[in-house]
């Protein structure tokens, strides 16, 4: 089981990579085929991912040099603070859905869904655009919201990050 660990924290940075990369592939397919468009908070989430992906980016270039994998564990620690941040942020907008406090008022309107007939009255000038709610959660799964889902995903990717952060090969 250790040598399982150690191979999987060997490459975390590589893992990140590829869970940042898979979550915004989620999210725009929710928006793109689902027809989710995201709020304010949704698209601050995301942010996040992109944040990470190119943390791990940097870090696998520069640990690629053998004098610079010393470093390893630092990137993954910062992995670790930027998956708590989207862990915070995600667990702000859960909560604004559940109503235990208010969303930010750049996003308490009714939301919109976003097809081609939209996209023609916008093109025409007719459109009155309506921004997603951040306190209405569009879809749920178990009772779980997407952002309630990216709360659990988050804390997972920090906790992972810590581990491989703290690892003895990671100062290696």
């Amino acid at each position: 089981m250790s040598k399982f660990i150690g191979y999987f924290t060997d490459r975390w940075l590589s893992w990140a990579l590829l869970s940042s990369a898979l979550m915004l592939a989620i999210a725009h397919g929710f928006e793109t085929f689902g027809g989710y468009a995201p709020c304010s908070l949704c698209l601050q989430q995301r942010t996040v991912y992109w944040v990470a992906g190119a943390i791990a980016i940097i870090g696998l270039i520069l640990t690629s040099r053998r004098d610079l994998q010393r470093f390893r564990g630092g990137f993954n620690g910062m992995l670790a603070l930027t998956f708590a941040v989207g862990m915070v942020l995600a667990l702000y907008h859960a909560g604004a859905e559940w109503k235990w406090w208010p969303g930010p008022t750049t996003c308490a309107s009714a939301g919109g869904k976003v097809d081609l007939a939209a996209l023609a009255a916008i093109a025409d000038g007719t459109a009155k655009i309506k921004p997603p709610a951040c306190d209405q959660a569009a879809w749920r799964l178990f009772g779980l919201s997407m952002a309630g889902y990216n709360v659990l995903i988050s804390l997972k990717l920090s906790l992972l990050s810590l581990m491989a952060a703290f690892s003895r090969r990671s100062f290696t």
